[in-house]
């Protein structure tokens, strides 16, 4: 759905954006990482068509951004780290106005509106003033302005800025319907223990290049090695421990009652055949799981070093 190629974007003599080159496809939610000047907003402004590039393309949907425009951007929903709010409107003025902007028809407006702030939990907040909101709820209205015209492409820039723990949810239930919708979900952020939830691929940069992307367990493998199981049963731990103990891809097994984890260095074919082999010994298995990959530890590794 959005492919980049080759862009680049220069400040006088600063490189902010050099040779990048990426692809999200639809349903993916793709997590953009990067310490404080990597090149992350810039990249958003660029593939949004609010920065001109020195030169490379932005494809949405195979249709090139420079060449068409107008048509792209009634896609995109887009939501800066700084995002205008005007304060002597009302929740729901402010979202009429945007609804206006985005041509929606005047009798589907006020059920729209409805619908996306029931989604974001402002709905008490109809008539509130903008100004009389807490950041975190000011961050819930952008990303409702966001959502109105239902774009197929999201690029998010630190929606999670300011927002409290509740609101975060919200912020994480609403970007995996959008992937399961088929959507587009392009998301910054520097919580990575949160991205590590919904996201479903990663591209972390560093002095605006693109270090490494793709699926976030095939980086999680490629950077960290193999991945640690675990493995709860209903009896004989004993039974199961001497069956793993024979498998030359499995290392430090541990046993602890009836949970065993241990370190399996297969692919994902191998790992579904050893459940498997498992299953068909007898080991009445209560559940069986890779342990969720962090983040935190992957992006340590290729080098960048600014994490909250």
């Amino acid at each position: 759905m959005i492919t980049v190629n080759d862009l680049r974007v220069d400040y006088d003599t600063v490189c902010a954006v050099k040779d990048l080159s990426f692809e999200v496809g639809s349903g993916e939610v793709f997590g953009l990482i990067g310490p404080n000047g990597a090149g992350k907003t810039t990249t958003m402004r660029a593939m949004v068509g609010l920065l001109e590039p020195t030169y490379g393309q932005v494809f949405v949907d195979g249709k090139a951004l420079d060449l068409h425009r107008e048509e792209v951007v009634q896609t995109i929903g887009f939501m800066p780290d700084i995002a205008p709010l005007y304060e002597d409107l009302t929740v729901y003025e402010y979202l009429d106005l945007w609804a206006a902007s985005y041509h929606l028809p005047v009798n589907e407006r006020k059920e729209v509106i409805r619908q996306n702030l029931k989604r974001v939990d402002l709905l008490e907040k109809h008539d509130a003033f903008c100004g009389t909101l807490s950041r975190g709820m000011r961050q819930r209205l952008i990303l409702a302005k966001t959502l109105i015209p239902d774009p197929d492409v999201l690029i998010l820039d630190e929606p999670a800025s300011g927002v409290d723990p509740h609101g975060r949810a919200l912020l994480k239930d609403i970007l995996r319907e959008q992937g399961a919708a088929g959507k587009t979900v392009l998301i910054s952020s520097h919580i990575l223990s949160e991205l590590s939830e919904f996201c479903t691929s990663i591209g972390i940069m560093e002095l605006g290049s693109m270090v490494v992307a793709g699926r976030v367990d095939e980086i999680a493998r490629q950077v960290l090695g193999a991945q640690e199981i675990r493995m709860v049963i209903l009896s004989d731990p004993e039974m199961a421990r001497q069956l793993l103990t024979g498998n030359e891809q499995i290392t430090n097994l541990s046993v602890a009652e009836n949970e065993l984890r241990f370190i399996f260095n297969g692919t994902e074919e191998q790992t579904a055949d050893l459940l498997n082999q498992l299953l068909l010994a007898g080991i009445r298995i209560i559940s069986f799981a890779p342990e969720k990959q962090d983040l935190e530890a992957v992006f340590m590794k290729v080098g960048a070093r600014e994490v909250s």
